[in-house]
């Protein structure tokens, strides 16, 4: 019988808590292999298997899913059998066939990991390499590169026997860690930063900040399309758009051109820390990488988190576009970001943004806006779902105010 051979991550290190990690993993590989149909999941010894438990089990999707799945190092179908010598002898040569027949050199690993086997390690390599060399003559043994390496596993309660494993996602199994509201724009940074908090162990709950006409409705598709791609890995993310046009308008009427792109940022963050909490999130994401914009410099960050009560991950913090981009092609976004449909960050752009700006002038340049009623409107119409006008959610509105933050103006 063929089986899914899955190898746990840092998760194993927990200690008292591990039971717990496993119980989320298994949770999820649950959830995500229930359209491939009825399996048996079981975790043993810092591994789990799949085994099919119908005829109709689709394994080469279920093998696809997994190896998406955070949590997992490495990912490999396996051939499971008693744990009998003559047995493993039986299963192997044919259970291989396909990729011994296409190379010229293996090798035969052995992991004992139920002691109690009657054979050492290397009894198991040797008994196996040498059934392998008689069925097929054409190989020959190369220990230090070999083509193929053939593993055998003496488990808790089977035998595994399999060709090389894939690598896993890594990571933490989602939702671990607990929840945090995202901030996704529809660039190249944005989902990256998803799928890094993602991948510590993070469920997501998607927030876009919406400026029709000025954005279309194909922007909002591709940012819809950017977190099917990460949910392949983060499992559902809910999106909440929020509708910003007058927002941004009335920014551009009121305020210093030169401050406008970091007021709106503290708008966008005063909505989205209210959204996150109202779904019980307990920090804010972005894709913000320092330095890499005016409204990304030390400072303007820094004037930006004032206006928050949560945690704000920014995993990009640290890494240049080079670096940003390498993972975007990696895990699958980067060809739907680049696409040309613009969001509200990129329209009524100033030509020279303040790079150090002082919290007294934005605090004077904000208080020239009604922003209490412009971001409960914003708040009130994600809610209802009228990102354009439309009424598609019917979800009652909130009576929540957003009052300033106390500040210091005298603060740098």
């Amino acid at each position: 019988m063929e089986t899914l051979l899955l190898k746990c991550g840092e998760m194993v290190l927990k200690g008292l808590n591990r039971n717990r990690f496993e119980e989320r993993l298994l949770l999820d590989l649950r959830r995500r292999l229930a359209p491939c149909g009825k399996c048996t999941i079981y975790s043993g010894q810092s591994a789990v298997s799949v085994t099919p438990a119908c005829d109709d089990f689709d394994m080469d999707r279920a093998f696809e899913i997994v190896r998406h799945v955070f949590g997992l190092v490495s990912v490999c179908r396996s051939a499971v059998c008693e744990k009998d010598m003559g047995t493993i002898c039986r299963v192997a040569p044919e259970y291989l066939r396909d990729i011994l027949m296409g190379a010229s050199t293996f090798k035969v690993n052995a992991k004992r990991a139920d002691k109690r086997f009657p054979l050492t390690s290397m009894d198991i390599m040797r008994e196996l390499g040498t059934v392998l060399l008689n069925h097929y003559p054409h190989l020959r043994v190369d220990v230090h590169d070999p083509e193929v390496v053939v593993t055998v596993e003496i488990r808790e309660r089977d035998a595994f026997i399999h060709g090389p494993a894939l690598p896993g996602a890594g990571g933490l199994p989602v939702g671990i860690n607990g929840r945090a509201g995202l901030l996704i724009s529809g660039g190249i940074d944005s989902p990256v930063a998803a799928y890094m908090m993602a991948r510590r162990g993070l469920s997501l709950r998607a927030i876009h900040f919406f400026s029709y006409p000025y954005t279309s409705p194909r922007a909002l598709q591709k940012v819809q399309d950017l977190l099917h791609i990460v949910e392949r890995s983060a499992g559902h993310i809910p999106l909440t758009v929020v509708p910003f046009t007058r927002v941004q308008e009335e920014i551009r009427e009121h305020c210093p051109d030169a401050l406008s792109t970091l007021i709106l940022r503290r708008c966008m963050m005063r909505v989205a820390d209210k959204l996150a909490w109202k779904d019980g999130c307990h920090a804010l994401i972005t894709g913000e990488s320092l330095g890499q914009v005016a409204s990304q410099t030390l400072f303007a960050l820094g004037i930006t988190d004032r206006v928050v009560d949560m945690p704000v991950f920014r995993p990009l913090i640290g890494m240049d576009k080079t670096d940003i981009v390498a993972i975007a092609r990696k895990i699958g976004t980067f060809e739907t970001s680049i696409l040309p449909f613009e969001d509200c960050c990129t329209i009524f752009t100033p030509k020279h943004p303040k790079t150090r700006p002082r919290i007294g002038e934005i605090l004077e340049a904000e208080a020239k806006l009604d922003l209490d009623t412009l971001l409960k409107e914003a708040y009130e119409a994600a809610l209802a779902g009228k990102y354009m006008g439309d009424d598609t959610a019917k979800r009652p509105g909130v009576s929540d105010t957003f009052e300033n933050t106390p500040e210091s103006p005298d603060a740098e």
